[in-house]
């Protein structure tokens, strides 16, 4: 196939798009947020985090979407993430700066870990009820309920992360409302047992998610691009699909850009594994895991952006076609090659690889090792250097949690050191 005919072919993944905000994404790739553990000692963004983001714009995505950047120094997704730290301007700024030297536009990720927060950082996570502890490799405490007043605090890091995120170059920010963090626990009946105005009947249970977003508009100018990311398995319930329709209507008249639907949890890690019973047989077949959740969503002015699952350039193209989406998110597979979107904006049919994880039965160890071996690719490109596909699975669980147990210990000690170069010479034996 000559490079005209593939361009033919793949129109779709190289027209543009406008978001409401005014953001013209070049094509329709985009970067869907990755856990990077590059925070300095002080949590930080260190200054691998610019060369990583110029590395995943200069390989075509048009649109990059940051790791969790914590709006709470004690409740991090992992020990070595970054903390929206006002005082730490300079580094965020940096960050912002590597992704628009490549070329993209770069979204912060803002999140609040609720119950989360592993063990090694405190054993009492908070959530919207005091219910049992994340059921993955014993990693995390049972969570306290948090006070209405800690839940208005928790709003106002929120917006306060979304105007750092402004005033340090960042073409917007989105909201991490899937996966189990905080915002997702609030949503989730399963989860939020509570009986206040912050529980209960859906429009109680959303409060938190629609007051962060309303006051983010209210500060910031409409230019500035506001995107949620929801996931599909947090509507698993009766009554699920009907409350969700009714969430998506109220993010849109309140400004959303840009709706990214995923899906999965620590404890039933769809997203991670790419395997659950949850995910119809007849979606698999199709390659993009939460395609049909997407097409259940009313749209409205607002894009929509579909993760996880998308390997080739035909699917990918034809989902785009057929509407079903409007961005193509990926994250694994850019770790792994982090030119895929210029190849095949090129004419490259090749299909986006990605690390497969360990042969277990248990989904905690099974997703530990994806991570970390993702992790290992991500510092490889933060120092310059490309990913390394027989980089050892066994080394990079290794380095993965001594330097956890190091930072959060260091954490728990009140001295804020994050890690970020390995301890272990760099194994590359065979994987598994």
């Amino acid at each position: 196939m000559t490079t005209e005919r593939s361009f033919v072919f793949f129109h779709m993944l190289n027209v543009p798009l406008a978001l409401p905000n005014g953001t013209i994404l070049s094509n329709r790739f985009a970067k869907s947020a990755t856990s990077e553990c590059l925070a300095d000692r002080t949590g930080a963004p260190s200054a691998g985090l610019a060369a990583l983001y110029r590395r995943f714009a200069e390989g075509g995505a048009s649109l990059l979407i940051t790791g969790n950047v914590m709006v709470d120094a004690v409740h991090l997704e992992n020990p070595r993430a970054v903390v929206a730290r006002a005082d730490a301007s300079d580094a965020f700024r940096s960050w912002a700066d590597g992704a628009h030297e490549g070329g993209a536009a770069i979204v912060m990720q803002i999140s609040h870990a609720g119950r989360q927060t592993p063990r090694m950082l405190t054993a009492v996570p908070v959530a919207p009820s005091a219910i049992e502890a994340v059921h993955v490799l014993k990693s995390f405490g049972a969570p306290r309920a948090l006070a209405p007043s800690e839940i208005e605090e928790i709003r106002d890091a929120f917006v306060r992360a979304a105007v750092l995120a402004h005033e340090t170059g960042f073409d917007g920010v989105q909201l991490h409302a899937a996966h189990g963090y905080l915002l997702s626990t609030f949503m989730s009946p399963k989860t939020n047992l509570r009986t206040d105005q912050w529980g209960g009947p859906r429009e109680n249970r959303a409060r938190l998610l629609l007051d962060v977003m309303t006051s983010i508009r209210a500060r910031l100018p409409r230019s500035f691009l506001l995107s949620v990311k929801l996931n599909s398995t947090d509507f698993d319930y009766d009554g699920g699909l009907e409350d969700v329709s009714w969430l998506v209507r109220e993010l849109d008249v309140r400004g959303l850009d840009l709706l990214e639907v995923s899906g999965g949890t620590y404890e039933n890690p769809v997203l991670f594994s790419g395997e659950s019973s949850a995910v119809r047989e007849s979606t698999r077949r199709r390659e993009a895991y939460f395609l049909d959740f997407a097409a259940s969503i009313p749209r409205g002015s607002f894009r929509l952006m579909v993760t996880g699952g998308f390997r080739t350039p035909e699917f990918m193209n034809e989902a785009l076609t057929s509407e079903a989406t409007d961005v193509i998110g990926l994250a694994r597979p850019l770790i792994v090659n982090p030119d895929f979107p210029r190849d095949v904006l090129r004419g490259k049919k090749a299909p986006a690889e990605s690390f497969a994880g360990l042969a277990t039965r248990s989904k905690g160890l099974g997703s530990l090792a994806v991570n970390a071996w993702h992790v290992a690719q991500l510092h490889r490109m933060a120092r310059n250097e490309n990913p390394n596909p027989r980089i050892s699975t066994a080394w990079a669980i290794a380095t993965y949690l001594i330097l956890s147990a190091l930072c959060a210990a260091a954490i728990r000690m009140g001295a804020r050191r994050v890690l970020s170069a390995p301890l272990l010479t760099e194994r590359t034996d065979a994987i598994g």
